[in-house]
């Protein structure tokens, strides 16, 4: 996983920088005291640099939904410990020497589109109810989980082309959709590009996965500084849990990106389906009401609906290569 300089040198010094914030601002009592966050962070930081979903889709529903924790400081943990993990696996990926980075260069030109659709969500969803909040995240990580694992959607193609205009609405309305999910969750945007990118645009998965994280890190960087700077919300004990996960991301990010870059995890996606659902059925049977079913129902099957929707349509265009020539021709002709 050490291979490149770049990354390295980027590693030893984010553990230098944590190991003078953990002994100046935090310690061993603080640590002792709240465990569970890094320990949440294990699983959360690898299925952030191995899937789609970003370690917030982890970070979220435990603390918000089995420790009850406040859905704002649900959500801020998750922008600030993505702005660690999240950022090490995108440096891990764009240091590889396999890495063709001009195929990430459409970043910079989505990224301001996505931290508009934060700052608007920051300005007109933060009064919604909590119930319906965490009812469309769970269900939106489960709708995509259960889609992407058991659907047909292998696109071919190893950088982002925009043929028309239509393309670039469709981008920049799920962009501006992203941010506004990470302003609650702080996460989604990710999932949102990456069901984009490799039905639309019709991009491999391992490409846009890996474009998914290096977006899901520039809008939680953007997010904490957000958050830190303009909203001046953060309280100091925010600060501390913080910097008790900030060494497990500074690792298990980086890590599930590298072994991506070497297995087939179809199986790991599975897990995470059945974890996605039990997060949900939590929800719903823990302290249950008529409106947290009804919200779990109807956003699980609007959901369900468009993510298998667009997979599907995906995989209706990509050619079948056990096809005769002449059938080959055919479907590429009709795609």
């Amino acid at each position: 996983m050490f291979h490149s300089r770049i990354f390295t040198a980027w590693f030893l010094i984010a553990l230098s920088v944590w190991g003078w914030l953990f002994s100046t601002y935090c310690g061993w009592d603080f640590l002792q005291a709240h465990w569970h966050y890094p320990l949440i962070m294990v699983l959360g930081a690898f299925v952030a640099g191995l899937t789609p979903e970003g370690g917030g889709a982890v970070a979220f529903p435990v603390l918000n939904v089995f420790f009850d924790i406040d859905r704002v400081l649900a959500r801020d943990f998750s922008l600030m410990i993505q702005s660690v993990g999240m950022t090490s696996a995108s440096i891990f990926i764009l240091t590889q020497p396999d890495t063709d980075r001009r195929t990430y260069r459409p970043l910079v030109f989505m990224l301001p589109v996505v931290c508009a659709g934060f700052v608007l969500g920051m300005a007109t969803l933060q009064n919604l109810p909590v119930y319906l909040i965490q009812a469309l995240f769970l269900s939106m990580i489960t709708a995509f989980a259960f889609s992407y694992a058991w659907g047909d959607h292998r696109g071919t193609r190893e950088s982002l082309q925009l043929h028309c205009r239509r393309d670039y609405v469709f981008l920049g309305i799920i962009l501006v959709l992203g941010g506004m999910c990470a302003s609650l969750f702080g996460t989604g945007a990710d999932i949102l590009l990456y069901s984009l990118v490799v039905t639309r645009f019709r991009m491999t998965e391992k490409t846009a996965t890996r474009m998914s994280i290096i977006a899901m890190a520039a809008t939680s960087l953007f997010g904490f500084a957000y958050r830190h700077f303009v909203e001046s919300d953060l309280q100091v004990d925010q600060y501390k849990v913080w910097i008790c996960a900030y060494p497990v991301v500074l690792f298990m990010a980086p890590f599930g990106a590298y072994i991506l870059s070497k297995i087939h995890v179809e199986w790991m996606i599975k897990g995470i389906v059945v974890l996605n659902f039990a997060q949900l059925a939590y929800f719903n049977i823990n302290r249950p009401s008529a409106e947290k079913f009804v919200a779990s129902l109807v956003f699980m099957g609007i959901l369900l609906f468009l993510f298998m929707r667009s997979f599907a349509k995906l995989a209706a265009k990509v050619p079948d290569p056990h096809a005769p020539i002449n059938v080959l021709n055919e479907q590429q002709a009709a795609s």
